[in-house]
């Protein structure tokens, strides 16, 4: 398990580099999928870089930008890889620099590895079994000159981290706020009183409530699996959880349906 998140932390981190070489270029040659939603040479450049990482490790991979396999398939898969190779492909493009690169692994439906990784700020976020943690400054995780991580003398904060906050908190999208989300929002004034709102894009809302600096984020518009999964493995191991608003359980992966049910995020 070790060398399966060594090898997805350097794959996300070497993603990220192919995304700031276009990212700092300005050139994104921006087309638009059949949903609607935005694709750049960034996307199928950080998936390229992806894959060929993720093809050593012999295990199966499911992505945004390779979405089209077969369920016939997919459901014999006991373990697979769920990447989005740019996650918030409209923060990349409006240069906010809130995208990030999502790597997870799946074993029988379950989330048990996963690496959250925002190019701009060099911030890390990974879990396994033993736990999830944040790193500011990963590139330097990475030898340039050789390949391999050096993990000497990195400093791992274990999620989550204690929080100052006096106010409810919920993290919202900043581009995807729907109707149902802001009524949710309005009921928990309710409950708490004043509700501190953080806006934000990509799976860092996630990753905000999974490090404690955000009570709850509820995301009742549409998601994809390759959207929160290794979201999912850092609230797993951090301790909180992800239901899925149909089902009243556990988020699970690698369905027939790949796009995701509502679901609410919350300590």
């Amino acid at each position: 398990m070790n060398a399966l998140l060594n090898t997805a932390i350097e794959a996300a981190i070497k993603a990220g580099d192919a995304i700031l070489e276009i990212y700092e270029s300005g050139d994104f040659n921006v087309d638009m999928k059949s949903d609607d939603s935005p694709l750049t040479q960034a996307d199928i450049a950080s998936h390229q870089v992806i894959m060929e990482f993720l093809q050593h490790t012999d295990i199966p991979v499911l992505s945004e930008e390779g979405k089209s396999i077969p369920h016939d398939i997919r459901k014999n898969w006991d373990k697979l890889w769920i990447v989005d190779p740019l996650d918030g492909t409209k923060e990349f493009i409006k240069r906010n620099g809130e995208f990030t690169v999502n790597i997870a692994l799946i074993d029988n439906g379950e989330p048990i590895l996963g690496v959250v990784y925002t190019p701009v700020t060099e911030t890390l976020y990974y879990a396994s079994e033993k736990g999830s943690y944040k790193i500011e400054n990963a590139k330097k995780l990475v030898n340039n000159d050789v390949t391999g991580l050096g993990w000497e003398g990195v400093d791992s904060i274990k999620l989550p981290i204690k929080s100052s906050r006096k106010n409810y908190t919920v993290v919202a999208s900043r581009s995807h706020m729907s109707p149902e989300t802001e009524q949710f929002i309005s009921s928990l004034e309710g409950k708490y009183g004043n509700i501190e709102l953080i806006s934000k894009g990509s799976s860092l809302k996630i990753c905000l409530v999974a490090e404690g600096a955000a009570n709850c984020y509820p995301r009742f518009a549409p998601t994809m699996e390759w959207d929160i999964a290794a979201g999912h493995a850092i609230c797993r191991y951090a301790g909180v959880t992800v239901i899925d608003q149909k089902t009243g359980v556990e988020m699970i992966y690698n369905r027939e349906e790949l796009l995701n049910n509502w679901f609410l995020i919350q300590w």
